[in-house]
């Protein structure tokens, strides 16, 4: 029996088993829709209570805590029963956080490296560029301007420096979703600064789709940018949203706009033979 390319790697990605290090709010309906779809999916929530909740979803769950100190030692097994790991730890360090994040991946990567692990897909995000660098794209240049960003792409330099496994950099714009949407949280604030900055933000939806296409695609060894092509100004496209939302306008400030960015996905849009769900969000 012949066999193309393409039913060649479906196959391939059939036989896999893919765990998912962070089951959020992205990462449970990634593992969610991977297991409909009779794809063997591990996942780790950090709260043991949700552990049934996984389970109940087709995923095989495991309780693992990660600190810039140390890893539950429930990790080595989350890691040797998987071919492919999808890593989506948020770096957490918003608020009064103080653990690095870059510290927590120097504690897990040599478990990583130590099992039958072949390729990592890693979560990152857009904030590895500086908020005035103008058009980037996956080509270019981080200068990242926030310690989030600092620190990410520090982590990014990591896993591609390892030889022991194939990594591909995912670097997400601003998370939205049904439950989830920037309006409702700046709804009614005043004095908002940076008002003609463009948006750059994916649906949680697209953020699916394009994880499951690389790693189906096996796509790896590469760097992507995932943002929706749709690039209005905050104060425009979050007024209108406030509106659509029946909620209280917020206010911007009339001060010159100091942010430019703009992430183009051409390259993942090409590469992937991507149609973005959510377009114009």
């Amino acid at each position: 029996m012949k066999f193309t390319v393409e039913k060649t790697v479906f196959l391939g990605f059939m036989r896999q088993k893919i765990g998912i290090m962070g089951c959020g709010w992205l990462g449970f309906p990634l593992g969610k829709s991977w297991a409909s779809q009779g794809v063997s999916v591990l996942g780790t929530t950090t709260t043991e209570s949700k552990c049934k909740t996984l389970q109940d979803a087709g995923i095989d769950s495991y309780h693992v805590v990660l600190t810039a100190h140390t890893v539950s030692n429930t990790v080595v097994s989350f890691l040797n029963k998987i071919d492919t790991l999808i890593l989506n730890i948020p770096p957490g360090l918003r608020g009064k956080s103080s653990e690095s994040f870059v510290e927590k991946i120097h504690v897990l990567l040599p478990y990583i490296e130590q099992s039958p692990i072949q390729q990592v897909l890693f979560v990152s995000s857009t904030s590895v560029y500086g908020n005035s660098q103008g058009v980037v794209s996956a080509l270019s240049i981080p200068k990242p301007s926030t310690e989030s960003g600092k620190q990410l792409l520090e982590v990014e330099q990591l896993l591609q420096a390892s030889t022991a496994f194939k990594t591909t950099l995912l670097r997400l714009g601003g998370l939205i979703g049904n439950d989830r949407h920037p309006a409702t949280m700046l709804s009614g604030k005043k004095e908002l600064k940076n008002g003609e900055a463009p948006i750059n933000l994916i649906h949680q939806k697209d953020c699916i789709a394009i994880v499951q296409k690389i790693v189906s695609g096996s796509f790896w060894g590469k760097t992507y940018c995932a943002v929706a092509p749709f690039h209005p100004s905050k104060k425009e496209y979050y007024t209108k949203e406030a509106i659509k939302r029946s909620l209280p306008v917020p206010e911007f400030t009339s001060e010159p706009t100091l942010q430019n960015k703009t992430i183009d996905a051409a390259h993942l849009v090409a590469d992937l033979d991507y149609r973005f769900q959510y377009p114009t969000l």
